[in-house]
């Protein structure tokens, strides 16, 4: 350390630019853009869990038949709108591991439901990793092992069943294979077409431009819910559930693309003027090529949080349709199929667990909503 004449002191040492930089600052010098994302992502608690959650919601889809103790359409006459059981461990302060209680239903013709008694005497252990019914893991390997199973001469209704007798828990579910993959494919859809209308509009321009923009203001002006109503009314009633979900998902994603295409568009508009998309087209590369490997790659994390926040609105439309008998029907299962049964207001009253398909629902399309939300707020790592 020196003094100059005025005064000022002066530090003889080299200059170090990480002198002060800690190991984890230093990191971030050398780290890609998408671990700084993640590293961003990860401090968002809300995010992160919803995350977790939504990857280990559909790794379990195959798996709706182990899981569950009943197929989806297995009618029980004996227990019709039988109340949800409890799952008991303790029996007279004796530890005796999962059992249930049987239960007895009877009739009240004077306010015309059915009471069900509990049989406390007789404590019935479940069955783990036992044969039941059989169903296709994966969709092709038929199997009857289940996690658990009802004992003999007892039910497991974990969360009730509806007014054939139908396990509840078990049509939730098998419903999860549908509900949460017609979000998928509808945002695949939606996906392919916002990006590829939306790209070319905003790269070439002109006419190009003008026709895609004329499009997406048409579909935009269309009230939403009626053009639903409509699509879904014209699709054949003969049709297999299949097919009709195959439908309804591109229906959904045909409705969806022209707010992506529209900030493909505006982003390509400005991205098409930087100095790195004039040298490759002046070295010979197509337009194809310029898009798919210089243009899209610049702000294809926006595109996936995008994408993370559509896939609750199919799911919800896909939902509404069903409840409203215009998408999914019997015997196909999924959460709207079964709100559907749920109509009647009188019924939810004295069997209020009818109601219990609009939680997943609510909580998935939660999750999707915060996973969003950590994935946009994560998305400029340098942003503090």
């Amino acid at each position: 350390m020196s003094i100059l004449p005025d005064g000022r002191f002066v530090d003889d040492a080299p200059y170090d630019p990480n002198v002060d930089l800690s190991a984890v600052d230093r990191s971030d010098m050398d780290a890609s853009n998408w671990l700084l994302v993640w590293r961003k992502f990860r401090r968002h608690r809300l995010g992160l869990v919803s995350g977790i959650f939504l990857l280990v919601a559909y790794l379990a889809i195959p798996f709706a038949g182990f899981f569950s103790p009943y197929t989806p359409n297995e009618r029980s006459a004996e227990y019709l709108y039988h109340p949800p059981q409890a799952i008991n461990l303790w029996h007279e302060n004796e530890f005796i591991g999962p059992f249930v209680y049987p239960t007895q239903a009877k009739a009240d013709l004077e306010n015309f439901r059915w009471n069900y008694t509990v049989d406390e005497t007789l404590p019935m252990p479940l069955h783990f990793f036992c044969t039941g019914a059989e169903y296709n893991l994966f969709g092709f390997v038929p199997t009857k092992m289940h996690l658990f199973c009802a004992p003999e001469g007892a039910t497991v209704f974990i969360l009730g069943s509806d007014r054939l007798g139908r396990d509840i828990f078990s049509r939730i579910s098998y419903g999860a294979q549908l509900s949460l993959t017609v979000g998928l494919i509808g945002i695949t859809v939606s996906f392919l077409l916002g990006i590829t209308l939306g790209s070319v509009a905003g790269y070439f321009g002109g006419s190009t431009d003008w026709l895609v923009n004329r499009a997406i203001e048409i579909l935009r002006s269309l009230p939403e819910l009626p053009l639903w109503l409509a699509l879904s009314a014209a699709v054949p009633s003969n049709w297999g559930p299949v097919s009709v979900f195959f439908i309804i998902s591109i229906i959904l994603g045909i409705l969806d693309w022209p707010g992506l295409a529209r900030a493909v568009r505006s982003k390509f508009l400005s991205l098409r003027e930087e100095e790195y998309v004039r040298a490759a087209e002046m070295m010979g590369a197509k337009p194809s090529r310029v898009i798919r490997r210089h243009l899209l790659p610049n702000f294809m994390s926006h595109l996936i949080a995008s994408a993370t926040l559509s896939i609750p609105a199919m799911i919800l439309g896909e939902t509404a349709l069903s409840f409203l008998g215009l998408g999914l029907r019997a015997p196909a299962v999924s959460w709207g199929v079964m709100l559907n049964d749920a109509q009647n207001l009188a019924s939810i009253e004295i069997y209020p667990w009818t109601a219990i398909p609009m939680l997943p629902i609510i909580i998935v399309v939660l999750a999707f909503n915060f996973l969003g939300d950590g994935l946009r707020d994560s998305l400029d790592p340098y942003k503090v």
